[in-house]
């Protein structure tokens, strides 16, 4: 039944042209393809972006079909709240979940950080990517990166070692961080941990399989090690105490803004510092993850920076320096 005070959901598949190429140890991809969730009621509109995640089976056309499937569910009087129970996380229920934070602070006359009872976002150093290539490509690149206070290093392939090294003589002065996106093995960690900390990493996301991080345990880490693709919701949470130190916290992963928040808050309980992440896309995407990382000992919010173009009325980016977003935008 149609609840005449609720919203009317729409979903649309957008696709945004990459600049250049974004490689990553999984392979490769020149567009970024997002799902938003719109919400409109009463002359308003609340909107959401994800991005589907093919490491989780996500796909675009099945993440915007499991948003119709529930949109008789909003139309009958949905709320956030039971949004969180009834859909699992993931891609599709982030972009229904800043959807409605996104229309409740319209509705409201307040933006999102009011109603979530935080202080007000300020300007945020976000990591810019290197992707992976051969070492003088990805030396070329931290070349003409070199500015940037904070690069964030793609690796996850045979002669990782050597690729480390020429980027950070390429970029003797910023600081580095390594995302191996689950491509090293256990027989080759220590090689590469000690590669990364001979370069001065300062931290290193996902170096094993998230099947397989047991072994993170049981071998020195020089280097700080951060969960990704092992950490999903506060669920995930515990079992990572002993293996990792950090939590990359994404909100294509937790399913929204609403479970992003409580992760965070969780993870610093458990002894983990948080990183703030994100996937290659729009400004949209990044506004609502703005919030995790005014918190987030490191913020990785560089999709924008990453895309031939952006959304109208995105974020602005003064070098790595991100703004929070104005209303217009999101929240």
């Amino acid at each position: 039944m149609v609840n005449p005070a609720a919203p009317r959901l729409d979903i649309a598949i957008e696709r945004w042209p990459i600049a250049g190429q974004f490689t990553i140890s999984r392979g490769a991809k020149t567009e970024a393809i997002v799902v938003v969730a719109q919400l409109s009621q009463g002359g308003l509109r609340g909107r959401g972006e994800c991005v589907p995640y093919p490491r989780y089976g996500e796909s675009a056309e099945g993440v915007a079909e499991t948003l119709r499937g529930i949109a008789d569910r909003v139309a009958a009087g949905l709320s956030r709240t039971d949004l969180q129970r009834e859909m699992p996380p993931g891609a599709a229920r982030n972009a229904l979940d800043c959807a409605f934070w996104d229309l409740e602070a319209k509705r409201s006359g307040k933006r999102v950080h009011e109603l979530a009872g935080l202080p007000s976002p300020r300007p945020l150093t976000t990591a810019f990517t290197i992707s992976l290539g051969t070492p003088d490509a990805m030396a070329e690149a931290a070349r003409r990166a070199s500015g940037r206070p904070l690069l964030k290093v793609k690796l996850g392939a045979d002669g990782d070692p050597a690729r480390i090294a020429a980027v950070r003589a390429a970029a003797p002065a910023a600081q580095l961080i390594v995302d191996a996106n689950e491509g090293w093995a256990a027989e080759t960690l220590g090689a590469n941990l000690a590669a990364c900390a001979a370069a001065g990493v300062t931290l290193i996301e996902q170096p094993l399989p998230a099947e397989a991080d047991d072994a993170l345990r049981d071998i020195p880490r020089p280097v700080p090690i951060c969960a990704d693709e092992s950490a999903h919701d506060r669920a995930s949470l515990a079992a990572l105490v002993g293996k990792y130190d950090a939590v990359n916290i994404k909100l294509d992963k937790t399913g929204g803004l609403t479970e992003a928040l409580a992760m965070d808050a969780e993870a610093r309980r458990l002894g983990l510092f948080t990183m703030a992440g994100c996937m290659v896309a729009t400004s949209l995407s990044m506004a609502p993850a703005m919030l995790v990382g005014q918190t987030a000992r490191v913020v990785d919010l560089d999709g924008p920076l990453l895309l031939a173009r952006d959304r109208a009325d995105g974020l602005v980016y003064e070098g790595s320096l991100v703004h929070p977003s104005s209303p217009v935008l999101w929240g």
